[in-house]
């Protein structure tokens, strides 16, 4: 059956907090929709995937192999898996799109 879905209506996150939502997954890739509003440093992540990210809505501030990164509606980046990365801060509105591969 399909279905249509609104990546829009995703629960907006609080203050510090990320939510993720698994859009799509098979054996090959996921797919992941991202709300994020931190004020201070993430999660430090060294993935067993190699990560394709988009910033769809917001603002952002990433740290990737200790160099800071600035990301605004529209930029994208792809990071290999085993790079040690984290969003050090994004603005009330962030919304990402992630595809992750192994």
């Amino acid at each position: 059956m399909i279905s249509v879905n609104n990546l829009y209506n995703d629960e907006k996150p609080a203050e510090n907090r990320e939510i993720f939502s698994t859009l799509f997954h098979n054996n090959s890739f996921r797919i992941e929709a991202i709300r994020s509003w931190l004020k201070v440093p993430g999660e430090v992540y060294n993935q067993e995937e190699d990560e394709w990210v988009l910033l769809l809505s917001g603002e952002a501030k990433l740290e990737i192999d200790s160099r800071e990164t600035t990301l605004t509606s529209g930029d994208y980046l792809f990071i290999p898996k085993h790079t040690v990365h984290r969003v050090l801060s994004t603005s009330k509105n962030a919304h990402w799109l992630g595809i992750f591969s192994s």
